[in-house]
């Protein structure tokens, strides 16, 4: 499809590729296997599997719908489509690095990466240096001559920190490592981190891609050499799979992301300014908010703030804050009380006790999670609707 139309358009039309049959809507194609027309034919297209549908542990035209649809977005080449979020991230490291590589990562991450990094990828001999993402210097101190990939989320997760794409892709490209960029919270709707120097961008489709909650998904974008050499081989033999059903329903919520993220991240922008006057609240994380300290970066390198923030709320010790956080959330009415994101309906958690609960103290500590923290990730739904669902809990 012609690169020059519009996003709104491509995240409509991009990728459709229709059968026999002339179908309006995408095909889904659930099968395992496809027939060939001969042992010769099947001996060719098995030996370029990478072109040909074989098996669809590795190709699927459902599947290869969402990855074009998604790569276009992206503004990237190719995409490689994974099981989860987290299926992306194990893929791009297994594929790319090796025992006695190095990687730098940003400090502020969702706390399931984190255990990835510091606890999985040890075993086989992959270290992990982490930074304060907002901290140029930090990176680059945190270079080895091993150092193989720098890994960064932004904004983070949940504290919302912003951190500078386009100058942390220089010290990578300065350094030989692959730069790989967590694009979750913002979507490409709001940001589009290949643009600003990243070499892959990573997604748990799972969040605003699909919008409402229905299905787990992943995937990574980037350069076709990049994704068709080295990610493509792992997937096809480790068989971190997305299903063509998935894939059909993520097809089907990309063609209203810009439309659920403009709406929002409107919303989260009242409800962020209505809690920072709030006298319950300690202080409010959100990337659109003029007090938020990377605030001119967000706004730079971001359409908008986005539908994701953070609360603190005051108390005395830790004890009282938890006390206080987890009164707030369970008498929410409204807003769904679960670990995910990126949903049509509001979604509030205490990521002390839950995102982040298997992380350790010092390592939340590090990170900012406080026990008086919540994180909300907004919805649909009427904002002033949301205000006083939450204010029930802050009003004490």
């Amino acid at each position: 499809m012609d690169d020059s139309l519009n996003f709104d358009t491509l995240a409509v039309r991009s990728g459709t590729v229709r059968s026999d049959f002339n179908e309006h809507s995408e095909a889904i194609f659930l099968t395992s296997s496809f027939v060939f027309e001969s042992a010769a034919d099947a001996a060719e297209k098995f030996k370029n599997s990478e072109d040909n549908y074989t098996y669809s542990r590795f190709t699927n035209p459902t599947v290869s719908m969402f990855q074009d649809r998604l790569a276009a977005l992206e503004g990237g080449e190719a995409c490689m489509a994974t099981a989860s979020g987290m299926a992306a991230i194990m893929s791009v490291v297994m594929s790319t690095l090796q025992a006695g590589d190095h990687l730098v990562s940003s400090q502020a991450l969702f706390g399931s990466t984190l255990g990835m990094f510091s606890q999985i990828f040890s075993k086989f001999g992959i270290t992990t240096t982490f930074v304060d993402p907002t901290d140029l210097d930090a990176w680059k101190n945190a270079v080895r001559p091993e150092t193989k990939m720098f890994f960064l989320e932004t904004p983070s997760n949940p504290l919302t920190e912003v951190a500078d794409i386009e100058a942390i892709s220089k010290i990578a490209n300065a350094s030989n490592a692959l730069f790989v960029v967590d694009n979750c919270f913002c979507s490409p709707a709001l940001q589009q981190p290949l643009k600003l120097g990243a070499d892959v961008v990573m997604h748990s489709a799972t969040k605003f891609l699909d919008g409402q909650g229905r299905v787990l998904g992943g995937a990574l974008v980037g350069s076709k050499q990049f994704i068709m050499e080295k990610v493509f081989p792992f997937v096809r033999s480790a068989g971190p799979t997305l299903s063509a059903f998935n894939a059909w329903v993520l097809l089907k919520g990309m063609e209203t992301l810009s439309l659920r993220v403009e709406k929002q991240s409107a919303n989260a922008l009242e409800i962020a300014r209505w809690l920072e006057a709030h006298p319950a609240v300690n202080r409010v994380f959100y990337p659109g908010l003029e007090s938020h300290p990377q605030h001119a970066l967000a706004m730079r390198q971001q359409k908008a703030g986005g539908a994701i923030l953070s609360f603190e709320l005051k108390g005395d010790t830790p004890e009282q804050m938890r006390a206080n956080a987890w009164r707030v959330i369970d008498n929410t009415k409204i807003c769904s009380i679960t670990g995910n994101l990126g949903d049509t309906r509001t979604t509030i958690t205490h990521p002390a006790t839950t995102t982040h609960g298997r992380v350790t103290p010092e390592a939340r500590a590090a990170a900012g999670i406080s026990e008086g923290l919540i994180r909300l990730a907004v919805g649909l739904e009427n904002a002033g609707d949301i205000r006083g669902d939450l204010e029930r809990g802050l009003a004490g």
